[in-house]
């Protein structure tokens, strides 16, 4: 990509930057909102079913749209993208068991935790120790997130709370991979993308197919309403596909720091969605959490930037 294709951030003019930063905004949001239409159209038996159904609607698009790029792919970028897509398919799995145990508002709070976990993870690994700043940052988000899980008062958190607490170091091992895995490095992101999701979806395949894992996908979506179709079109067309294309087209015309703070704002939505649609309700001690875990969140990854 040239210089050009991604300017720095004080070039964009106002009015530019508008037009770009809105439908970042609107891929946060529906992400935000993505807890509560999850937890709407699922339950205990129907996760895995609802994750078939959920992203083979929109892998054949995606194939349709890169297969050119996806038959250059090489040996080694099919198995690392694969690996990859085995990681993919345990965040999906651990995201949606847990929402449906815990509150949309908790579930969108303690997975923004992956933007303090990669940071921490990737000094353990390069051995290069965190800034002050960043390791302060790291624990008033750690203690948002234990007064988040005590919204009604003091309890043990929920089993839904440390299935998003899973998920969001399951997203620090994705991104540490991605990384770290050289065959993808130079993989047009696209094809990386699709070739991730069809791993994923073939994990969810064969979990479908294996007794006492729940309901099929076949007598799932026999079984859904107009609601349920509705929920699960806006996660497959709206969280997943559309998303991803903002994404690509956003980073082209802007710089990609500028997209992942767009994008950070997505615990806000989820919060913003699960009171004020789903009628969740934190309570004192939950509504301190939120402020520290946001807090916390914008302040590491502030002291991240500065840092690299």
């Amino acid at each position: 990509m040239s210089a050009a294709a991604v300017p720095a951030v004080g070039t964009v003019s106002p009015r530019r930057a508008w037009v770009t930063d809105l439908p970042v905004l609107a891929v946060a949001a529906v992400w935000g909102a993505s807890y509560l239409a999850a937890k709407g159209i699922t339950t205990t038996h129907t996760v895995v079913a609802v994750l078939v159904l959920r992203f083979a609607i929109v892998l054949p698009v995606l194939v349709a749209t890169g297969w050119r790029k996806l038959r250059a792919l090489t040996g080694a970028q099919w198995r690392g993208a694969g690996v990859l897509g085995l990681v993919l398919s345990g965040i999906f799995l651990l995201e949606t068991y847990g929402v449906v145990h815990t509150s949309a508002t908790n579930a969108g709070l303690i997975i923004s935790l992956t933007m303090i976990f990669t940071p921490l993870a990737e000094a353990a690994v390069t051995r290069v120790r965190p800034s002050a700043g960043f390791v302060a940052a790291a624990g008033l988000s750690v203690a948002g997130v234990v007064l988040l899980t005590q919204g009604g008062g003091f309890t043990s958190p929920s089993a839904g709370d440390l299935l998003m607490l899973l998920a969001a170091l399951a997203r620090t091992v994705h991104v540490l991979a991605m990384a770290r895995i050289k065959a993808v490095r130079d993989a047009d992101s696209l094809s990386l993308t699709t070739v991730q999701l069809g791993g994923a979806v073939a994990v969810f395949a064969v979990l479908a197919a294996v007794p006492g894992t729940g309901a099929s996908p076949w007598s799932t979506a026999a079984g859904f309403g107009a609601r349920e179709w509705a929920g699960l079109v806006f996660l497959s067309v709206f969280c997943t596909l559309l998303a991803f294309f903002v994404q690509m087209w956003s980073v082209r015309r802007t710089s990609p720091s500028r997209v992942s703070l767009l994008l950070g704002t997505e615990p806000l939505w989820a919060a913003a969605v699960g009171i004020g649609l789903g009628g969740e309700h934190l309570g004192v001690p939950g509504v301190a959490g939120a402020v520290l875990v946001l807090a916390g969140t914008a302040w590491g990854r502030r002291a991240a930037t500065v840092r690299s």
